[in-house]
């Protein structure tokens, strides 16, 4: 069942782009940090915390505008122009000599991607039409990015021995490079075109107003502040429990980061069959509710000295499967929550608002860890994830039926939507699978 995406042929060249682009990310991550320092030397930590700034901001800022101005171009064609274009920004890095040609290349790559990113994923309802088959690839998706994290090291370490760390980016380019090939081909459904009739503005922010009126994306944006914090703990200051508290090294770091991914994975892999049986909320919000208490729990043990680093690797591969548990059926909730026409700007604003959440959970993970203490920013962050999971159960009512009834009083008797629906003095009353779109602004809070 996991692997019948794979039976697709678009998919399956998809999904090899996705991994070869990732590969090629991940030498760029390891790079960075490397240049940082050769240029910075003490500070390369400032340098490289701006550049992670910097993406960030790039994400949350730069998306729904890409994605607005790119709406009218098709997304094969788009997708292929944006890797290449992220191959040559990557292959500049190589001949990077200063500090603000890092910030200037890095907000180039990030906006690419950023535009990249949800377009990619907007593609693959389109082409994989069936829920199962959709469901088992956003699993595969969830695989290859826990996968990357850990492989990556392991290239790294290998290709450093017969290449200068400069030549990393040069990798990353050949990735971005792969990844475009692949696309090529690709043969998209006509349905992924879309129409631009509206001004850029609204455009840009069909996809936030959306989520807005949506219950469902509304509770989603909610579990992104939580698995935000809570993923927060995990990849800020896993290097200071592991290194200052237990005096362990590297290796040891690398193993606390596995054990988050392999819980991420272990959820990945168990949830189609899960999702066959267990709505989406129901999951989503088990996932989302338990990050918060394992945190907090952490932090209790952690003031009492009572967690060994056994019992540190257990809580981080928990809140490893509470992550993925939040993070992949949320594809489902956003191909559900609109049609091919409006699902790239719901992607795009997913993919903002997520990033937007992280912008939020990070500085308060550095910050609270450096100057309050670890325990203290494991109740933190507990706390920010707790609010999100609270806002969620309230955003978000349980059994939504798919089908509303509704009332439309805007529109001409003659109006295509209307001609079967029951015509009172308040205007036309009738039920379908509801979608909140032009014709539809706002959720039915009544039939």
């Amino acid at each position: 069942m996991m692997l019948a995406p794979l039976r697709h042929p678009a998919f399956r060249a998809l999904f090899a782009a996705q991994i070869v682009a990732l590969a090629g990310t991940g030498l760029t991550t390891v790079a960075l940090g490397l240049l940082a320092f050769e240029l910075a030397g003490a500070d390369a930590g400032a340098v490289l915390g701006t550049a992670l700034a910097i993406k960030m901001i790039a994400y949350v800022g730069v998306a729904p505008f890409a994605r607005a101005f790119l709406e009218r171009l098709p997304s094969r064609g788009v997708l292929i122009a944006l890797d290449l274009i992220r191959a040559v920004i990557a292959a500049s890095l190589v001949f990077v000599g200063e500090i603000w040609q890092i910030y200037a290349l890095i907000f180039l790559l990030q906006s690419a991607s950023a535009a990249f990113t949800p377009t990619f994923q907007a593609v693959i309802p389109e082409i994989l039409t069936d829920e199962r088959d959709y469901t088992s690839a956003l699993s595969l998706s969830r695989l290859a990015y826990d996968l990357e994290s850990l492989v990556s090291p392991v290239l790294v370490a290998v290709l450093l021995t017969v290449i200068p760390f400069h030549g990393l980016f040069a990798g990353t380019a050949i990735g971005f490079l792969g990844s475009a090939g692949l696309v090529m081909t690709c043969r998209f459904p006509p349905s992924v075109r879309m129409r631009a009739d509206d001004p850029f503005w609204t455009r840009a922010t069909r996809g936030l107003r959306i989520f807005v009126a949506t219950p469902r994306l509304r509770g989603l944006l909610a579990l992104n502040l939580t698995i935000a914090a809570c993923g927060s703990l995990v990849l800020v200051n896993t290097v200071v429990f592991v290194r200052d508290h237990f005096a362990l090294g590297s290796d040891q770091v690398a193993i606390a980061l596995a054990a988050f991914g392999a819980g991420s994975m272990v959820s990945a892999l168990a949830l189609p069959r899960l999702l066959d049986r267990v709505r989406d909320r129901s999951v989503m919000l088990a996932g989302g509710g338990l990050g918060p208490v394992l945190a907090a729990g952490f932090g209790l043990f952690w003031i009492r000295d009572a967690v060994s680093f056994a019992g540190f690797l257990g809580v981080w591969f928990a809140l490893g499967l509470t992550y993925s548990a939040v993070m992949t059926p949320s594809g489902r909730l956003l191909r559900r929550s609109a049609d091919a026409a409006n699902r790239p700007s719901i992607f795009a604003a997913q993919f903002a608002l997520s990033h937007g959440c992280w912008l939020i959970a990070y500085p308060l993970a550095g910050f609270t860890g450096a100057e309050w203490g670890l325990a203290e920013s494991a109740f933190a962050l507990a706390f920010l994830g707790a609010v999100g999971f609270g806002l969620a159960l309230w955003l978000w009512p349980a059994n939504l039926p798919r089908e509303l009834p509704h009332l439309h009083t805007d529109l001409a008797p003659d109006h295509p939507h209307v001609q079967n629906a029951e015509r009172t003095e308040r205007g036309f009353h009738h039920s379908h699978v509801f979608l909140v779109d032009s014709l539809h602004r706002q959720w039915p809070t009544q039939g």
